[in-house]
């Protein structure tokens, strides 16, 4: 049997390694021991603890209730935290989730002490570095032994900076294993789409008919903290709900609602729209249900451009470049960043676009399933 530690901290995480838990419970339970850290990086009861009991995951093991704060020192306590379970654990390896700042000090404190890394999500690129999110993926990538791609552009991304996919195990920092194999949100969404129906009524809550309203999520701090940018946001989407009487449901980030609080006229604008539902942070079952019935999605998360991708919808993206590249290039969503003409002519777009096309891009649902095979042929 292998020991590995899955480091988790944000949202998106908890929601991932709901499809590696899954498959070592039902496929590899005599294989495979599982020791879940939750960093604390987000924490509160809407955002992380309802996503466990709601999703069945095993409650974390260990948090170490890092918090927020500025990313030298929250990434600086997470390194010392992470390290000191690494060392009592011993784990044969550590299992890390996309590109927050606790990817990054998992990866850190887990190569300097010589314990392997697996990186899931690994290779995507908006080749944006002003991004942390960005810096984060590459330098994890980059202390990586197991590089897990879900898609082919991120494999062939890892290629182009220097992986290779003449390397045979057994893997090593020194000569890593990346491989093409589907993305565990997939198998996530097929897995818990039917689960959400029954467990949840967000739609008829909220008076809402099939197909007929817009879902909306910002979280991004570029456009939170920068009020130019959330007032073209919000301005503009506002405008486009009362000009097509079309309701727009808008699960609120804690950040956003701080600055929306902070924008007294923004909101007297927004709360003035009957159509325009703000709403605390959905659960997982909640976005399902809100992204599997909703006409068209508008988001600045790359989770969320994913699921609506998923489960055929359009989707507007609030940022000047995606790692999605594949979905652009497939017509189904647009970037259109906090640009005001941007956003209404995407909405344009793709509200008048008849003809979209669905690739199987993200596998085949056992991405976890594969994943675990692999951690189990190396270690």
């Amino acid at each position: 049997m292998i020991k590995i530690l899955t480091v988790i901290g944000a949202r998106p995480q908890i929601i991932k390694a709901a499809a590696l838990s899954r498959a070592i419970k039902t496929h590899f339970k005599d294989k495979v021991q599982e020791i879940i850290l939750h960093t604390g990086q987000h924490y509160d009861n809407n955002m992380s603890e309802i996503f466990f009991k709601e999703m069945g995951i095993p409650a974390p093991d260990i948090n170490l209730s890092i918090g927020s704060g500025s990313h030298g020192k929250q990434t600086a306590s997470m390194i010392d935290g992470i390290e000191n379970v690494l060392l009592k654990e011993k784990p044969n390896c550590l299992v890390v989730y996309g590109d927050t700042n606790s990817t990054l000090a998992a990866a850190v404190a887990a190569v300097k002490i010589h314990i392997p890394v697996s990186h899931i999500e690994a290779g995507l690129r908006s080749f944006n570095k002003t991004m942390p999110e960005e810096i984060n993926r590459i330098a994890c990538d980059h202390c990586s032994t197991l590089l897990f791609s879900p898609t082919k552009t991120g494999y062939n991304n890892l290629i182009s900076e220097g992986f290779k996919t003449s390397n045979k195990p057994p893997f090593t920092l020194n000569n890593p294993g990346i491989y093409h194999c589907g993305d565990v949100m997939f198998d996530n969404t097929l897995y818990f789409s039917e689960i959400a129906n029954k467990n949840t009524d967000t739609i008829s809550r909220l008076g809402l008919k099939a197909n007929e309203f817009v879902l909306l999520t910002i979280h991004r701090n570029n456009n939170t903290d920068e009020p130019e940018r959330l007032n073209n946001i919000l301005n503009t989407l506002n405008e486009l709900s009362l000009k097509n009487n079309l309701p727009f449901v808008f699960p609120t980030h804690p950040r956003t609602t701080k600055m929306l609080e902070q924008n007294k006229d923004l909101l007297k604008k927004i709360h003035s729209n009957k159509n325009f539902h703000l709403i605390t942070p959905a659960s997982f079952f909640e976005m399902l249900e809100l992204e599997k019935h909703c006409k068209m999605v508008i988001t600045d998360s790359g989770g969320v451009q994913k699921e609506a991708f998923f489960l055929h919808k359009p989707c507007i993206v609030l940022r000047p470049e995606t790692e999605w590249v594949e979905l652009l290039e497939c017509g189904n969503s647009i970037l259109a960043d906090a640009n005001v003409e941007k956003i209404k002519a995407a909405f344009k777009s793709l509200s008048e676009k008849k003809d979209f096309k669905y690739p199987p891009l993200f596998g085949d649902g056992k991405a976890a399933e594969f994943i675990c095979n692999e951690l189990l042929r190396n270690f």
